[in-house]
C-alpha cells in the first residue's frame, strides 16, 4: 500500500533541522490549510532514539508472554479511543467508511500477531546430518531499534503493519508517519501512553525528510513505504550505514479478463479494485487488459457501473469516491490523463478533475490506449481505469509483464484453474484469482515484490515476524573436537583427511 512521496527537499536546512521544522499541513476536503506541528529537531529525535535504545534491552529480556500481555492491554486503550482516532484519521484523508476499517485494522493486527507469534521462533534443538557429533540450536535475536517511515494513503495501518510484529519480536520501534497526514498522531499516541511499558518502546512522531533521513541513520533496520525514488534514497542510505532494509514501493497492477470470464463478476471486480480509496493504494489494479471478443460488452457495463459512482462531497458520509489525499497527486494524475488524450486515448466516462477546495475525480475509463502512455506504465494512484484488448493468452501475459513494476496483479476468468494458469506466468508478488487486490484483505501469506516493486524479507505471514531477528546458531560438540593432529600434512600419504 505505498504512496508517492509528500516531502519537499526544499524544507530541511540545517538549521530547520536543529530547530525542528514547522510543517503546516492541508486539509483534503476543503484545501484549506488548518493544521500545523513541529517536526523533531535533530537533538531532540536523537535523545528519542537512545532512550527507546536503552528501554529496548529490558523490553526484550522479557518472556514473550508478557510482551503479549502489554500489547493487549494497548489493544483495550487504543478501542476507548476508537472514536477519536477515527475523526482524526478522516480529517487527515478526507474519507470516513476507510478511516473506520483503518482503525478497526490495527486491533485485528494485535488479534493475529499475539495469536501466532507463539508458535514462531523457536529454539528447537537439531543434530547435523555430517558429523553425528555435533548438535546446534538457534537463537533469534531482535534488532534492537526499527525505524518505520510509513506513508499518507493508509496512515494508521501503514503505521503498525510493522511496528507491532517488531515490538512482537522484542524491538523498539520509532515511526515516522508522513507530513501530509499526522493529525491521527495525537490519539494514537494518548493510547499508548496510557500503556507505560509500550509507551518506552515505541513512539510515533511526524517529519518531513530530515526526519526521515536522521532516522535511517540511526536505527538498526529500516522498514520504508513509499515511492521507489525514495525508496532508493532509503536503501542507499541503509546500505552506508550496514542495515537492512524493508521496502514496498510502487505498483502498476494488471487484470487480465480472459472471454471465459462472467461479465458482471469482471466489471464489479475491475471498478472496485481501481477505485478502492479513490485508487489511493499501491495493490490497486491500474490497467485492464480484456479478450476482444468480448471488449465492447465489458467496455459498456463498465461504464454504466462507473457513471453511477458519486463522491464523498459534500458529505463526508455519502458517495463512494473520497478526495485526493495529497493534492499534488491529482496534478499527476491530470498530467496522465493528457498525455493519454494527446496520443489517441478517448475518455467514456470522468477524466475531470473537481475542484471543491480538495480534489476529486469520479471513475475514469479509458479505451484507445496502449503502452506508449504513461497511464499504462507509470503508476497512477488514481481512480482510473485504462482498458486494451488482447487476441491471445500469450500476448496478455506479454502485456501484463511488460512494465518496471511487480507488486501484484489479478486474473479473472471462467475457472480457478483456467485463472491460475494465467497467473502462475505473471512477474508480480501476488495474484488474484477470480478477484482484485486480495493481497490488501488477507495478511497470512508471504509474498515478495517483484522488480521496482521492492525488496527485503515479507511484511505478510510469518516472515512479517522472523524478519525481525537475526539468526545466531550455537552449535555444541558432544564427542572429541579435532587437534593439530588432524590436520597434519601426513594424514595424506595415510590416506585420512580433515
Amino acid at each position: 500500500m505505498t504512496a508517492p512521496d509528500a516531502e519537499d527537499p526544499t524544507m530541511n536546512s540545517e538549521s530547520q533541522r536543529a530547530a525542528g521544522e514547522q510543517i503546516v499541513v492541508r486539509n483534503p476536503r476543503t484545501g484549506e490549510t488548518d493544521h500545523v506541528f513541529t517536526a523533531p529537531g535533530e537533538a531532540e529525535l536523537a535523545q528519542r532514539l537512545a532512550a527507546l535504545r536503552a528501554a529496548q534491552r529490558s523490553w526484550s529480556a522479557r518472556p514473550l508472554a508478557e510482551r503479549i500481555a502489554v500489547l493487549r492491554r494497548w489493544r483495550i486503550e487504543w478501542l476507548a479511543l476508537q472514536a477519536e482516532i477515527t475523526a482524526a484519521l478522516a480529517h487527515d484523508t478526507g474519507r470516513y467508511l476507510i478511516a473506520t476499517s483503518e482503525v478497526a485494522s490495527v486491533v485485528g493486527m494485535i488479534d493475529r500477531w499475539t495469536a501466532l507469534v507463539p508458535g514462531l521462533a523457536l529454539e528447537e534443538e537439531q543434530r547435523s546430518a555430517s558429523m553425528p557429533n555435533i548438535s546446534y540450536r538457534s537463537q533469534y535475536v531482535p534488532y534492537p531499534l526499527v525505524g518505520i517511515i510509513s506513508p499518507w494513503n493508509f496512515p494508521v495501518s501503514l503505521c503498525f503493519i510493522d511496528a507491532i510484529p517488531a515490538l512482537l519480536a522484542g524491538c523498539a520501534v520509532f515511526v515516522k508517519p508522513s507530513e501530509v497526514t499526522p493529525r491521527f498522531v495525537a490519539p494514537a499516541m494518548d493510547s499508548i501512553a496510557a500503556v507505560p511499558e509500550l509507551a518506552a518502546v515505541l513512539h510515533v512522531q511526524p517529519g518531513g525528510r530530515a526526519t526521515g533521513e536522521q532516522l535511517v541513520a540511526g536505527v538498526d533496520a529500516i522498514c520504508f513505504t513509499g515511492s521507489v525514488a525514495t525508496g532508493r534514497l532509503v536503501a542507499a542510505s541503509a546500505a552506508r550505514h550496514f542495515i537492512p532494509a524493508f521496502l514496498e514501493l510502487g505498483g502498476n497492477d494488471p487484470l487480465i479478463v480472459t472471454a471465459s470470464a462472467d461479465l458482471e463478476r469482471a466489471t464489479d471486480i475491475a471498478l472496485r479494485a481501481t477505485c478502492l480509496a479513490t485508487g489511493q493504494a499501491c495493490q490497486s489494479l491500474e490497467r485492464v487488459y480484456v479478450d476482444r471478443r468480448i471488449l465492447p460488452a465489458f467496455v459498456a457495463r463498465l461504464v454504466e457501473k462507473a457513471q453511477r459512482v458519486e463522491p464523498n462531497w459534500p458529505d463526508i458520509h455519502q458517495g463512494t469516491i473520497g478526495p485526493f489525499i495529497f493534492a499534488r497527486q491529482a496534478e499527476i494524475v491530470a498530467a496522465q490523463l493528457a498525455d493519454a488524450r494527446a496520443k489517441g486515448a478517448r475518455v467514456l466516462c470522468g477524466g475531470q478533475i473537481e475542484d471543491h477546495g480538495g480534489k476529486w475525480l469520479r471513475p475514469t475509463v479509458l479505451v484507445d490506449v496502449d503502452h506508449s502512455m504513461q497511464v499504462m506504465t507509470e503508476e497512477t494512484f488514481g481512480p482510473v481505469i485504462p482498458v486494451m484488448p488482447y487476441d491471445t493468452i500469450e500476448e496478455a501475459i506479454a502485456l501484463a509483464n511488460d512494465g518496471a513494476y511487480g507488486l501484484s496483479a489479478a486474473v479473472i476468468a471462467g475457472t480457478l484453474e483456467e485463472a491460475e494458469a494465467i497467473g502462475r506466468r505473471i512477474d508480480a508478488g501476488g495474484i488474484s484469482l477470480n478477484d482484485g487486490s486480495l493481497t490488501a484483505m488477507c495478511h497470512e501469506m508471504e509474498k515478495h515484490s517483484f522488480k521496482l516493486s521492492g525488496m527485503g524479507g515479507s511484511r505478510m505471514g510469518p516472515a512479517g515476524y522472523t524478519r525481525f531477528f537475526r539468526r545466531k546458531v550455537l552449535i555444541r560438540q558432544h564427542g572429541q573436537p579435532a587437534t593439530m593432529a588432524n590436520i597434519a600434512e601426513s594424514n595424506i600419504s595415510k590416506g585420512n583427511t580433515p
